[in-house]
């Protein structure tokens, strides 16, 4: 693939048909959502950004099983009522298939904030991470990362700037965010780390 600090391979279930997204320079670009069951029956629900030419391979309609190579993109969305960070996976090929379900995340990037260390209420060991990975034109992405155990407690004392290179899945969580004056279900989209090693640029 093109860009070896940031690679994804998904293979799951479309499920919706693609809807319009937006133009950008001259080039028409399209969203839809990939299930991706994971190993315990639960599925994670991926959005897919792809170009109508990278989609023309797999005339998606909805319900189709197909491979998506690409990589995890992020952009900020700068609303009325403040930032949210918007993230995606940018598909550089569709294909069907008839593999079974796969979610593969590759990147490497520098930690670019300080990492944040908890336990949940069943005692695991969590480090959430925020992850710079660079982008041709000067462009980056700021990918989520959530890592576990033994591997949580290492990240947890690393300085900002660390490289990492990290493996895993990319994955979807619903959470309720408590506004003013109501209660609002959202989803998060985060990587989901399996292996992490320092590494360089």
């Amino acid at each position: 693939m093109e860009h070896a600090d940031n690679r994804a391979v998904l293979c799951g279930t479309v499920a919706e048909p693609p809807v319009f997204s937006h133009e950008n320079h001259g080039r028409r670009f399209f969203a839809f959502t990939l299930d991706v069951p994971r190993l315990s029956g639960a599925s994670d629900l991926l959005p897919v950004l792809a170009a109508e030419d990278v989609l023309a391979a797999a005339a998606l309609h909805g319900g189709e099983t197909v491979r998506v190579t690409g990589q995890v993109r992020s952009f900020n969305n700068r609303r009325p009522t403040g930032r949210k960070l918007v993230i995606s996976v940018y598909a550089e090929s569709v294909e069907p298939c008839a593999d079974p379900p796969e979610n593969s995340i590759a990147l490497t990037g520098a930690i670019c904030r300080p990492p944040v260390y908890r336990t949940t209420p069943l005692g695991r060991e969590i480090c959430d991470v925020m992850l710079a990975v660079r982008r041709r034109c000067r462009r980056t992405d700021h990918i989520p990362c959530i890592l576990w155990g033994r591997t949580a407690q290492e990240t947890a004392e690393l300085p900002v700037g660390t490289v990492l290179e990290l493996y895993g899945r990319l994955q979807s969580r619903r959470y309720v965010k408590v506004l003013d004056d109501r209660r609002e279900e959202r989803t998060a989209y985060e990587m989901s780390v399996m292996e992490a090693y320092r590494a360089e640029f």
